[in-house]
């Protein structure tokens, strides 16, 4: 699954992301395999999506949610 099919409030573990399609700068924040991700809130027409990175709080299109594997963890 990826990033941009998250819902509201649930948090994901990075499986995999095509490093061709997402920004170095969201890979230097943390956006890494491994690493946690919760989705905090959608824009009204679900674009772009507000995520917690390592603590940080990041705004990203849905088009590079779409290139960011994920598997979701329990909360």
């Amino acid at each position: 699954m990826t990033l941009a099919q998250l819902k509201k409030g649930e948090k994901a573990v990075v499986e995999d992301l095509n490093t061709d399609f997402v920004p170095l700068k969201l890979i230097e924040m943390g956006c890494l395999p491994g690493n946690t991700i919760e989705l905090l809130q959608l824009a009204p027409f679900k674009d772009p999506l507000f995520l917690n990175v390592n603590g940080a709080q990041v705004a990203i299109r849905r088009e590079t949610a779409e290139h960011i594997q994920v598997k979701i963890v329990a909360a």
